[in-house]
């Protein structure tokens, strides 16, 4: 990595984006935090600050085109560029999720946010991140969207409950992932999936048996990989998922 690593993590006010900020930050780097609630942004903020972190805040709603935009211009302008994006705003689309008779405004609001908004933002940093001596791209995605393990749980229901729009949109996730890693394989970034394990946080109602800063662990790894390290993987702490 530069000298001066430069990152940004969206949906960093909180949860695992919160602690994947303070992870980056404690290795030094200057730590980008994306969110588009102005108050939790600069309350996290000024959190990180305390810690002993650089943190700055980058207004940013991955639904918007005009955000995302001004975000990336703020990145050049303010912080000189990018080296890191790790994409960890998410949300579940709401409930209920069950395939029958679900209401297609929850399908369309999870794959709004967990896949267009991905989509959207790597496009609006990509120019910076090809400026980077040693780009990267993590993309927080979920065990859920293995569709591996969903098909071993049909009848069982052992990989999360029904969903018929958070799990597909992480899947959707994965294969984007896979795609940008292709596209992106004659250059130096490296682009990799998430999963930070069943972490409790507001996204399952604090159900989770992981801490935030365990689910961020997987991410900072991906974060910091070296330059001859994996492109177009999917990753947990324990190791490669399946597709």
């Amino acid at each position: 990595m530069s000298e001066r690593t430069i990152a940004l993590v969206t949906g960093a006010n909180k949860g695992i984006g919160y602690e994947i900020a303070a992870g980056l930050g404690a290795l030094g780097w200057r730590v980008g935090v994306g969110a588009r609630d102005d108050q939790r942004r600069e309350t996290a903020v000024a959190k990180l600050r305390a810690g002993g972190v650089d943190a700055f805040g980058v207004p940013l709603d991955v639904t918007d085109d005009a955000s995302v935009a001004a975000a990336a211009r703020l990145l050049e302008t303010e912080a000189g560029g990018l080296d890191v994006l790790v994409n960890n705003a998410g949300i579940t689309g709401g409930e209920p999720q069950h395939p029958v008779g679900v209401d297609i405004e929850t399908v369309r609001a999870a794959v709004e946010v967990n896949v267009i908004g991905v989509v959207r933002v790597v496009e609006a940093m990509l120019p910076l991140l090809r400026r980077s001596a040693s780009p990267r791209i993590v993309n927080m995605s979920s065990g859920v969207g293995s569709l591996t393990r969903q098909s071993a749980s049909v009848g069982e229901h052992q990989t999360g409950p029904l969903s018929v729009a958070y799990a597909p949109s992480k899947t959707m996730l994965n294969a984007v992932t896979i795609q940008y890693a292709r596209a992106l394989a004659d250059t130096n970034i490296l682009v990799n999936a998430a999963c930070p394990g069943f972490t409790a946080t507001d996204l399952n109602a604090f159900r989770g048996v992981r801490t935030p800063q365990q689910g961020a662990a997987i991410a900072i790894r991906l974060a910091t990989l070296p330059d001859d390290g994996p492109t177009g993987g999917y990753f947990e702490d324990a190791g490669v998922i399946p597709w």
